[in-house]
């Protein structure tokens, strides 16, 4: 939603709720709401996808008010400081605005009205005052250890051009000049590909340090931002070795051996362990989400998004955004996730009727719970069937790694799922152990649908034993559909959770016997196809002409025998199998199954 020629009235900020009114005029269409009384400008933009505090503030965006940051950074004061939080929790955000606070010749003006600025000493003192070097290393990658070394010179290169006034500093002698030139320049090649050699590559945020501090007479802030995407990447593509070796040397370089530097910012998903990439630096100062300091400054407050939809018209949300963007624990803070928040809010000005989506777990290829569901052996099972249901786990937590670790035990998954905002600390427990759950309904989504697809593919992998399953309906073989399902449903995770809805849970069932039955390529298998006068669960047509009608319940009381006759009386008072009658189907069998946890019945009419 763009902020031109979009007015409202104040009597309607725009969608008063799910049961309001949606008042919303264009200046293109009917003028005559303009006569309303108190029609004003419309409220900022939302910041969707923008990380850069001076876009942000320069362009009329929303923006809540994380600046004390400063302040608290300042009186905490580290050489280095690690600070690691999930995907999309405002980390990039925060480095921007570090950057544009502390630069000489940034502008002071992005800053007015904000909290830091009630701060007079301590803006008098550093706002504006030092050179800052700022890269992001989250597009450091490639196939192969050529392409992702290539990719980290072109981040290097490029910052270091944004100081060209080096070229002509009086304060640089000539062989200071062409140090820099070798950081902007590509060796004296002609192939751009080639920028830097791997020694100056090494050294080169210790060279720019350098310089910068000759040419101001300050020292240096240096902000990395996804410092761990590199490594990542290379454990992915088999050059892990490699890849740590040049980090840890750069940033040895960088941080310990670094004269030049005031201080040191850095983000990241996981804490790397000082072992594999901060070996030798003394004492960074790290701060996990597991820490109470700064525990406010990264993600959404309860008191951040009740501004924020008080400010849009859009209060009447808070329920359905806490039940699915809610429930993350950075130290004593509760927090939302403000990527999914501000989506749902875009979406909700478009369409007050905007269902919430899983907008932060579809932004990653999730690729750790593919990892965990892999590995899964009944324990773990029961495990993520637990955190499915509403419940909590108690693991014990590592929250120094290396990658290389994380495949090494079911344990370590545990521990960078929590890292990584897929699971939350309820409670803390002696001995590095917390108790764990999944922080929302948004995630708690994600594990179900990753877990179905793990389901069919394990299952449609075992080809002789789901056409054995499978033939045994058409056969009207109840009892190897019941003994066959009830090994299915104890291989799966099921969901028992007393605070779903009985639908919810019917529907979980139904989607892991859909999969099953359309593992047979000939048989045309529909899902609610309307057959009668309502629509059946599943309906199959095999080409022998046999069909099937199947009707499913979940059985709140263990009572399995009853759902199953209450399955079949419904599919003869809705006359389920009337559809399948008039397409010349010569048998039809009706089955009602009925589920309790990793229970099943099945009966035939």
């Amino acid at each position: 939603m763009g902020d031109v020629d979009f007015l409202v009235s104040h009597d309607h900020l725009g969608i008063a709720g799910p049961e309001g009114p949606a008042a919303v005029g264009f200046l293109h269409g009917d003028r005559s709401w303009q006569r309303e009384r108190s029609v004003k400008k419309v409220r900022k933009k939302l910041p969707i996808g923008i990380d850069g505090f001076e876009k942000i503030r320069t362009n009329d965006f929303y923006y809540a008010d994380k600046t004390l940051f400063i302040k608290e950074l300042l009186q905490n004061w580290g050489e280095v400081n690690l600070f690691t939080r999930p995907r999309r929790f405002g980390k990039s955000l925060n480095m921007s605005m570090l950057k544009c606070f502390f630069e000489i010749g940034g502008t002071p003006e992005l800053f007015d009205g904000l909290k830091i600025m009630q701060e007079e000493d301590l803006c008098e003192e550093y706002m504006g005052k030092f050179p800052v070097i700022s890269i992001s290393l989250k597009s450091v990658g490639g196939l192969t250890y050529k392409a992702a070394s290539d990719a980290l010179r072109t981040v290097i290169g490029n910052e270091s051009k944004r100081f060209r006034v080096l070229l002509e500093s009086p304060s640089l002698d000539e062989k200071d000049k062409t140090a820099y030139e070798r950081l902007i320049d590509v060796d004296r090649r002609s192939d751009a590909s080639y920028a830097m050699s791997d020694a100056v590559l090494i050294d080169s945020l210790n060279i720019l340090s350098r310089l910068l501090m000759q040419h101001y007479g300050q020292k240096v802030i240096l902000l990395i931002d996804e410092y761990d995407v590199p490594l990542d990447k290379a454990f992915q593509r088999g050059y892990y070795d490699e890849m740590v070796n040049l980090i840890r040397s750069l940033f040895d370089n960088a941080l310990k051996t670094n004269d030049s530097l005031y201080f040191a910012v850095l983000t990241g998903c996981l804490r790397i362990s000082k072992e594999s990439i901060f070996t030798g630096l003394n004492n960074p100062k790290v701060h996990t989400i597991s820490d109470v300091r700064y525990d406010e400054y990264f993600g959404f407050t309860d008191s951040d998004v009740d501004g924020l939809l008080e400010c849009y018209g859009l209060s009447s949300y808070k329920a359905a955004i806490r039940d699915w963007y809610d429930g993350y624990r950075f130290g004593d803070t509760d927090v939302y996730c403000p990527w999914d928040v501000l989506n749902y809010c875009d979406e909700l000005l478009a369409d007050p009727n905007a269902e919430p989506e899983n907008y932060w777990a579809n932004t990653s290829g999730n690729d750790l719970i593919r990892r965990l569901l892999k590995k899964a052996n009944q324990s773990t099972k029961s495990d993520i069937e637990h955190l499915i249901n509403g419940e909590t786990i108690t693991k014990t937590i590592r929250q120094e790694l290396t990658y290389r670790e994380v495949e090494d035990s079911i344990d370590n998954i545990w521990s960078v799922l929590y890292s990584t905002g897929y699971l939350t600390c309820r409670r803390r427990v002696p001995g590095k152990r917390m108790e764990l759950a999944l922080p929302n309904r948004e995630v708690r989504e994600l594990f179900i649908d990753l877990v179905k697809n793990w389901f069919e593919e394990t299952t449609q992998a075992d080809s002789g034993r789901i056409r054995q399953f499978c033939a045994a309906f058409p056969a009207g073989d109840t009892d190897t559909i019941q003994e066959m399902l009830g090994g299915y449903l104890w291989d799966s995770i099921s969901v028992r959770d007393t605070s779903v809805r009985r639908n919810m849970k019917e529907n979980f069932y139904h989607g892991m016997l859909l999969g099953l039955l359309r593992s047979q390529g000939n048989w045309i298998v529909q899902s609610n196809a309307e057959t009668g006068e309502g629509y059946s669960d599943i309906s199959i047509q095999t080409p022998d002409k046999v069909g099937i009608v199947i009707e499913l319940k979940y059985a709140e009381d263990g009572n399995l025998e009853k759902a199953c006759r209450e399955a079949l009386e419904q599919i003869e008072e809705k006359k389920y199998a009337q559809g399948l009658k008039r397409r010349s189907m010569k048998k039809i069998i009706r089955y009602g199954i009925a589920f309790y946890e990793k229970e099943c019945m099945a009966a035939m009419a």
